[in-house]
């Protein structure tokens, strides 16, 4: 018997990395899919291209067309909303729903992986949010088990009796943990970006939420 197929959702961000850490670690075969979505952080792309090079796992960047998502800061064609900046991590994790918010994106994202899990034959799809992100409603853990439901009814698999698992591995966990779970996986989070609203040569601003989430979770691993 061969491995177990999965498909992963890889940004080339610092969660999607541990996430396809954890699913090699799982002893998976990995597909790891990344969208270019016409986010202003596009540079991401490139760390997910070096990041499943890394692991030596197939990889697809699948094109959409922004103007679906409508208005989000994340986008690059509404330069007129602003990413937040100079934020702490009570004041983000206190926020309501933010500008970074993309209409409906991880419906659209796991719709696309469900039909990539059925040419792949792959039993599971593995995505990353975490306890910080409850503020996005598609990131909430009712909104896993729900698009669950859809799996479980929208699929030749489903059918077959055997729909793919969602797997959502970091769905309890803090930044910090995240880095933790990363490091004991040795995850390369070196070659991961994690940065809203980069500078024109592509440097992290250091000032967005995720600049911010991300110092501080490394900050915290080393003084902790």
């Amino acid at each position: 018997m061969g491995l177990i197929k999965a498909i992963v959702l890889l940004s080339g961000g610092l969660d999607s990395t541990v996430v396809l850490a954890q699913a090699i670690k799982n002893n998976r075969e990995c597909l790891a899919i990344s969208f270019n979505y016409g986010q202003r952080h596009k540079i991401e792309l490139e760390s997910a291209k070096i990041i499943a090079a890394y692991y030596n796992v197939s990889h697809k960047i699948i094109k959409l067309d922004s103007s679906i998502f409508g208005q989000s800061s994340l986008l690059s064609n509404h330069d007129g909303v602003e990413v937040p900046k100079d934020r702490n991590a009570r004041q983000i994790s206190e926020s309501s729903t933010p500008t970074t918010y993309v209409p409906a994106r991880n419906t659209i994202f796991l719709s696309i992986a469900m039909g990539q899990a059925e040419n792949f034959q792959a039993c599971e799809i593995y995505i990353g949010p975490n306890a910080l992100d409850t503020k996005y409603p598609d990131c909430s853990e009712s909104f896993i088990h729900a698009f669950q439901r859809v799996i479980k009814v929208a699929t030749k698999q489903s059918v077959n009796g055997n729909p793919p698992r969602l797997v959502a591995p970091l769905l309890e966990l803090n930044k910090t943990e995240i880095i933790k779970l990363g490091l004991s996986l040795d995850a390369p989070l070196h070659l991961s970006f994690s940065c809203y609203d980069p500078t024109i040569l592509g440097a992290p601003c250091l000032r967005c939420d995720a600049c911010i989430l991300r110092k501080d979770g490394f900050d915290s691993v080393a003084g902790g």
